[in-house]
């Protein structure tokens, strides 16, 4: 009789007002993203720019692989007069926020016909403070509630961010296809019409921002102790006033972080390091030939928004939770290795596409598997960074491993459009396939390395 109640209140969790914030911040930060990269080079072919340059110009999104760069800033730097008024954490918040939103303006008024640097330098902005944006609300997710909360916390924003992708997605491809009065030549107002809605909708954030209460920050003693005694020891070095505070802020929020993880983790601090960085390899290459790929197969805007930017994202929100099952079931690491077989050997399903054309059912089927082992890739690998993460150094440490996951699929996808142009489509989905393997072999010496740290604390404490 009493069986059911456990889950009861498991699910009233999802009524916590953090929780519920959680969907509108996820939203704020999932809305610039293909902004930047997917939806804006959509716009780009069909403007008429070359595959190599629009190939060249996913660099932009090299700004969400160095914010680790400034997540110190954001972590401890308070903002003159928004901080006072808000607090650390909605500060920053609000002050991204807002820098998207102008910068979103920029682009919506920027022709890359006429002007291409422009469109390039907002496009950057919106990049470098949406990037801004993810460090201070990891901090603020973490700093919010309770550990047993952060699961809530974590799928109510992943659920804001989809929604935020499908709008940023397909939403701004209806909208540019309801104002475009030709499928067949480019005008820019469609395009312009859609970018300034986008920046409009940023204001979702803005008010959440101001209505949630900035989070109550808890410092363990053995952070308090560190960086203590890292000032004892600079005092004694002779450093005094402005020049010890500095110096003293600066081993706290910089330097501690990365010498956790190096003291927790040794030469295995590599090897993690390496996986992190090649994990998502595979699908962030892909990811950026993928809207020229269909505008080239002759998919009209219409049938790229409904198949891929909302069946698509709907298939990554059950890959996701698929995902978040089996790695209760079976475990993290086997989930992350199931992840990435799956990701690289659904990409040789586009190369059965490329020998289609135009075929809108295998569209469909090769974007829901291609979206289904996605969603169970990311869901494994969330969990495999948030096992690694020290709660006194979150944010910081977030920022890096986000930041390493990124750096180098951007630097190689920069690349993909002169690939296409030298060797094909087919040859082009089947070595981001190839790429793949490499990680197979990193997520298994990484499990190995897992299970010996495990078992040699295990007879630590015996």
């Amino acid at each position: 009789m009493t069986s059911g109640h456990p889950w009861l209140a498991a699910f009233k969790v999802y009524a916590h007002p953090r929780v519920i914030g959680m969907l509108f911040l996820g939203f704020s930060a999932g809305l610039p993203l293909l902004l930047v990269l997917g939806t804006l080079s959509f716009w780009l072919s069909e403007a008429g720019i070359a595959r190599a340059t629009i190939g060249h110009l996913s660099w932009v999104g090299l700004a969400y692989g160095f914010k680790f760069l400034w997540s110190p800033l954001v972590d401890r730097l308070p903002l003159p007069l928004l901080t006072a008024r808000l607090g650390r954490r909605r500060a920053w918040l609000l002050l991204s926020q807002i820098c998207i939103s102008l910068a979103l303006l920029g682009m919506a008024n920027t022709d890359p016909v006429v002007n291409l640097t422009h469109t390039v330098f907002f496009a950057l902005a919106v990049a470098f403070a949406s990037a801004t944006q993810d460090i201070a609300l990891d901090a603020y997710r973490i700093e919010a509630v309770e550990i047993e909360k952060q699961g809530a916390m974590a799928a109510t924003y992943q659920a804001g961010y989809r929604i935020a992708m499908i709008t940023a997605g397909a939403g701004a491809l209806w909208i540019a296809a309801a104002v475009d009065p030709s499928e067949a030549t480019y005008d820019f107002r469609p395009w312009q019409v859609a970018y300034t809605a986008m920046a409009a909708l940023m204001i979702i954030g803005m008010l959440t921002t101001l209505i949630i209460r900035e989070p109550e920050k808890h410092v363990s003693h053995a952070t308090e102790d560190r960086e203590q005694h890292a000032r004892e020891k600079f005092a004694g070095a002779g450093l005094s006033g402005n020049l010890l505070t500095a110096t003293a802020w600066f081993y706290s929020a910089v330097l501690s972080p990365f010498i956790d993880f190096v003291q927790r983790y040794k030469w295995q601090a590599l090897l993690i390091l390496s996986l992190i960085a090649v994990y998502r390899i595979s699908d962030v290459v892909m990811g950026v030939m993928s809207n020229p790929f269909y505008q080239e197969m002759g998919f009209s805007k219409d049938e790229v928004a409904t198949v891929s930017k909302v069946y698509g994202v709907i298939m990554t929100i059950a890959g996701a939770a698929l995902g978040g099952l089996l790695t209760v079931r079976v475990g993290v690491m086997r989930t992350l290795m199931l992840g990435a077989m799956l990701s690289a050997a659904t990409n040789l399903l586009f190369v059965w596409l490329a020998g289609r054309g135009h075929d809108v059912g295998a569209l469909v089927f090769t974007v829901s598997a291609d979206n289904l082992s996605a969603g169970i890739a990311s869901s494994a690998f969330v969990a495999y960074l948030s096992s690694l993460v020290n709660q006194a150094y979150s944010a910081t440490q977030y920022a890096l491993f986000t930041s390493v996951m990124l750096l180098l699929p951007k630097f190689i996808a920069g690349f993909s459009g002169e690939f296409v142009d030298a060797y094909g489509w087919a040859n082009f989905f089947t070595g981001t396939a190839l790429i793949g393997i490499p990680v197979l072999i990193l997520i298994w010496l990484a499990g190995k390395s897992r299970m010996e740290r495990k078992n040699a604390e295990t007879q630590r404490t015996q």
